[in-house]
């Protein structure tokens, strides 16, 4: 949604409505912790004992439970006048333009990188129909070089099928659902998910075919956990910490330490779903309930607009930086200035995207379609 900023430091949506500054920022924070542990991850082979944040994978969830809120805040008393087509329209509006970009660059990076020799050698109907769907958001056929990822041109969409799944459950169930059945919906997704974090020995699951099953049992706890929240909000209490504090939290969360399995138990799974299904509420909440102003609440917005950006157009630069070391064995004294250079550049590439392209593309299509 677009910013509009009144008088003070606060902002408003397009509808009017109050916007939420921390959350924004928070979001930010967030996407940009994806961005170092992909980067960092890619020099390291992302293991576990040698990742700087090692469970900066979680920033997923962290996103279903936003967009859960964001959802309820946005949409729920804008039916019945909102149609169900309106509502997917003004959703496909929002987020697909962002994810049409980075299955070009996906595709771009696949055919024309520099690093990868022979190693991305798929043959070309492969390539074509997995690009096809990406323009769709759907799953593909598995290319070389590429680990088993369901969306192998730009591996972080598999979250946007999700997202899409979520808002397609909202329109048709869960928009008309009360307290107590998105409560009970809730808890009986908080058991899959912990059933899940087991079974595979920690959350990062989801974005290849050998743990597809995991994509939804991600997507479905925190996703209700922010709807609920929202629909709690005034039953909530308003504690205030603030940007930079929770944003040193969310930070903490996502960094701690990998842990080891002991005695037949995964550490590191326990560890994940109590960071999704408690730590994430709570920082929710506190972002909800607390204010910012000034330079801060400036800075929240602007990592507001490049956090979905920055996500969803990454990681086909990441491939290229992943040749780099791998296939390259680039040395350290190569790898890290250019993981400097490249998080800076993902950064300021996000922000032309968002201003050159999402928004007004953004903006036609709603004078088009009447969103």
């Amino acid at each position: 949604m677009i910013l509009l900023a009144d008088k003070g430091e606060r902002a408003k949506t397009r509808s009017g409505k109050l916007h939420f500054n921390v959350l924004d920022g928070l979001r930010g924070t967030a996407a940009l912790m994806v961005v170092i542990f992909h980067l960092q991850g890619i020099t390291v082979n992302f293991e576990h004992g040698r990742l700087w944040i090692p469970h900066a994978y979680l920033a997923v969830d962290f996103f279903f439970a936003l967009s859960g809120f964001v959802v309820g805040y946005a949409y729920d008393d804008r039916w019945p006048a909102m149609g169900t087509r309106q509502f997917i329209v003004a959703r496909l509006v929002r987020l697909h333009p962002l994810l049409v970009l980075g299955a070009v660059l996906g595709l771009l990076s696949y055919l024309w990188d520099p690093f990868a020799g022979s190693a991305q050698d798929s043959p070309a109907r492969l390539v074509l129909a997995a690009f096809v769907l990406a323009l769709f958001v759907l799953p593909g056929p598995m290319l070389a070089n590429r680990w088993d990822d369901t969306h192998p041109l730009n591996g972080p969409a598999w979250t946007l099928l999700q997202e899409y799944i979520a808002n397609l459950a909202y329109a048709l169930v869960l928009r008309r659902a009360s307290r107590r059945v998105l409560a009970t919906l809730a808890v009986i997704a908080a058991a899959a998910l912990l059933a899940g974090a087991l079974k595979a020995g920690s959350l990062d699951i989801g974005p290849g075919w050998g743990t597809l099953w995991g994509a939804p049992v991600r997507l479905a706890y925190p996703f209700l956990a922010g709807l609920l929240v929202f629909r709690l909000r005034d039953r909530l209490p308003a504690l205030r910490l603030g940007f930079v504090p929770l944003s040193l939290v969310m930070v903490a969360v996502l960094a701690f330490p990998a842990l080891p399995e002991v005695h037949g138990v995964a550490l590191n799974a326990l560890y994940d779903f109590l960071a999704v299904a408690v730590a994430f509420p709570i920082i929710l909440v506190l972002g909800i309930t607390s204010e910012t102003n000034g330079w801060k609440a400036r800075g929240c917005r602007w990592l507001g607009t490049i956090s979905y950006p920055i996500y969803i157009t990454h990681f086909p630069f990441a491939y290229l930086f992943l040749n780099l070391a791998t296939i390259q064995r680039a040395p350290s004294s190569i790898l890290l200035p250019a993981g400097i250079g490249l998080f800076v550049f993902t950064i300021v590439f996000a922000w032309l995207a968002s201003k050159y392209l999402d928004e007004p593309v953004r903006a036609w299509l709603r004078r088009r379609l009447g969103v």
